[in-house]
């Protein structure tokens, strides 16, 4: 795991509490994680800046927020075999809560605290623009986060806000599932995150599809 993340600590403990969850015995990853997402931020935001000097900052926001995201986090964290090594409660690993997206994006956050704890900022930076180059496509359109297009949309087609609901949360604490509901005047779906966030997003994109499929066969009536 280390030599993954190009350190070699003086501190294995710190690193240790990098992978524990707060249902396993002893300190937990939390103030690491608190940590490392500012890291994680500051690097972001720096690389962005470089690689397209010429964008705007709405448009760098969009890619910051897309790459910064719990999800891509633990997607970074399962690349880096994250997964076996994470310290869990008994109960907990029986849930499979070290699979879930929350835990994983808050242990990477707290690995690249860890980093920068051991080593600085300079070693948390390489292991940053390593372990998410090939999520940085200089020819890319920026990404448009599903609930701002879903505003963009009402608000071109002159429809209400989007409002979001949240309808369930369900699962033990350490492995939640949320059900938001978003509506676009009588135009409505559901969907299920591991947070609040997460459900809302994916809300919000099940109902662009719905939107886009309902306006299909409209403009080829035009045609």
């Amino acid at each position: 795991m280390n030599e993954v993340l190009g350190v070699r600590p003086d501190d294995p403990e710190l690193f240790k509490r990098a992978l524990t969850h707060s249902s396993h015995a002893g300190e937990s990853y939390e103030r690491l994680e608190f940590l490392g997402d500012r890291v994680l931020g500051l690097i972001m935001a720096e690389w962005l800046s470089e690689v397209f000097p010429d964008e705007p900052e709405g448009q760098l926001s969009k890619r910051f927020n897309a790459l910064v995201t719990g999800a891509v986090c633990a997607e970074v964290a399962r690349g880096i075999g994250a997964v076996a090594h994470v310290r869990l409660g008994k109960q907990a690993r029986d849930d499979g809560a070290q699979h879930g997206d929350n835990l994983l994006g808050d242990v990477m956050e707290a690995l690249l605290g860890a980093v920068y704890r051991t080593a600085g900022l300079d070693a948390a930076r390489a292991a940053v623009r390593r372990l998410w180059a090939d999520r940085i496509h200089s020819d890319d359109k920026a990404p448009q986060h599903p609930k701002s297009a879903l505003q963009e949309w009402a608000a071109a087609n002159r429809r209400a806000v989007p409002a979001y609901e949240l309808v369930d949360r369900a699962g033990p604490g350490h492995a939640p599932r949320f059900t938001v509901r978003v509506a676009v005047g009588k135009d409505e779906v559901s969907a299920e995150g591991t947070s609040k966030q997460e459900a809302e997003t994916a809300a919000a994109q099940a109902l662009l599809d719905v939107l886009s499929t309902q306006a299909a066969p409209r403009r080829k009536r035009r045609r």
